[in-house]
């Protein structure tokens, strides 16, 4: 039997970032840069006021006090998108937050230092050098490298490329995931039920665990266990494809019609994990194109498990990330739980950020099958291969993938 660190190295072998491809900003989120950004213009682009005042010189007001203020005369009035008059001495000039400090101006007098005068204007206070004045180029200088290559476009990483006037972005592909399940027992959610039959949830989530990672996908319709329909459906389908998952048939049962059908392929290989859930797991290429495909486990949370140890780090790799791992925190135990020796294990839990830290709680039993369980259960903790028991109280490290703690 494989670990599943092993397995992990052999799935993620030959897997390379997609090529890049340039793409609007508004259509970049989640996207991982192909190449250094670099700006071509100056953040600020002018020296501009950090609030609404008065753009003074400093000399001018040496005695400003509370009990002993100074006037002087306003010459001018600069709003935000408005180019600001030569500062004059002895005067003031006001302007408005965002806007053009004059030249010649060595500081801004917040409006609440004075009594907001028009013509002229009380000044109660000498302000610090430089105050309220945001210098040309001190955020970013023209020229220089922004974001590198591997930075994922998030919205704070949006707001600066926006800002240097960049409306469009290279980056890596999304990639494209076809995913199919297999059994003769599926049906189409929304369809009628028949006797022995059950809803094919494996590929809805699937669908929603690619598209929660930043892929893009294409979903067929459920299988009958026929390996020969198996085959002309998968190779058929190909074109435009980055990778392949499947879900069930893979086990050792007389119907596998996954591991039947693939693997008298000879591109496609299948191995017993020392995982709980996901034991039996699949991984090769396909096609000529030799598209990479991950067979997963049929039962809904062997298949959950099996995506984000080993399928999200596959896609993460073809969008150019440079840490393929899943994010982990240490966690408190809740409550006492036993694992079997010589598996890791992947305990559902409710993962909650408490003031004392992390605290992990186990949620429903150790059957694949409880998707009712898996369901209330928002990360997964690892137990190690050798250890058989952990009480409530221990510290267990756990995967925090689709954790939503905030």
């Amino acid at each position: 039997m494989r670990s599943v660190d092993a397995h992990l190295v052999e799935v993620l072998d030959g897997v390379l970032p997609l090529p890049a491809v340039t793409v609007g900003l508004v259509d970049a989120l989640g996207s991982v840069l192909a190449q250094d950004l670099r700006a071509q213009i100056d953040l600020p682009v002018f020296t501009s006021s950090a609030m609404d005042g008065y753009a003074v010189r400093r000399a001018d007001l040496e005695h400003a006090t509370d009990l002993d203020p100074v006037a002087l005369p306003v010459t001018g009035d600069v709003a935000a998108g408005t180019v600001a008059p030569v500062s004059v001495p002895g005067a003031a000039v006001r302007v408005m937050t965002g806007a053009p400090v004059p030249a010649g101006a060595d500081a801004v007098v917040p409006v609440e230092w004075t009594d907001g005068g028009v013509r002229t204007v009380t000044i109660s206070r000498r302000p610090a050098r430089l105050a309220n004045i945001r210098a040309r180029a001190e955020d970013v200088s023209r020229g220089s490298v922004v974001l590198g290559a591997g930075a994922v476009v998030d919205p704070a990483a949006t707001a600066l490329i926006a800002a240097i006037g960049a409306s469009s972005v290279t980056v890596h592909r999304r990639p494209q995931v076809l995913i199919l399940s297999t059994g003769s027992e599926l049906v189409a959610p929304g369809s009628a039920l028949g006797p022995a039959q059950i809803f094919d949830a494996n590929s809805a989530m699937l669908v929603a665990a690619v598209r929660q990672v930043g892929g893009a996908t294409r979903q067929l319709t459920a299988v009958r266990d026929d390996p020969d329909a198996l085959v002309e459906r998968l190779l058929g389908a190909l074109d435009g494809v980055d990778l392949v998952l499947t879900s069930g048939g893979i086990s050792v049962g007389a119907h596998d019609v996954v591991k039947a059908a693939l693997g008298a392929l000879g591109t496609v290989t299948f191995d017993r994990v020392a995982m709980q859930p996901g034991k039996p797991q699949g991984h090769g290429v396909l096609g000529p194109e030799r598209i990479p495909v991950l067979t997963l486990p049929g039962n809904p949370v062997s298949a959950f498990v099996s995506f984000q140890v080993f399928v999200r780090p596959v896609l993460r790799r073809l969008q150019g990330h440079r840490d393929v791992t899943c994010p982990t925190v240490d966690a408190r135990l809740h409550a006492p739980l036993t694992s079997p020796d010589g598996r890791r294990q992947f305990v559902r839990v409710d993962l909650a950020n408490e003031p004392g830290g992390y605290v992990a709680t186990p949620v429903g039993g150790v059957g694949s099958h409880l998707v009712g369980a898996l369901a209330r259960a928002n990360a997964l903790a690892v137990v190690p291969e050798h250890v058989t028991r952990l009480d409530a109280g221990d510290e267990i490290e756990v995967m925090v993938s689709h954790a939503h703690l905030w």
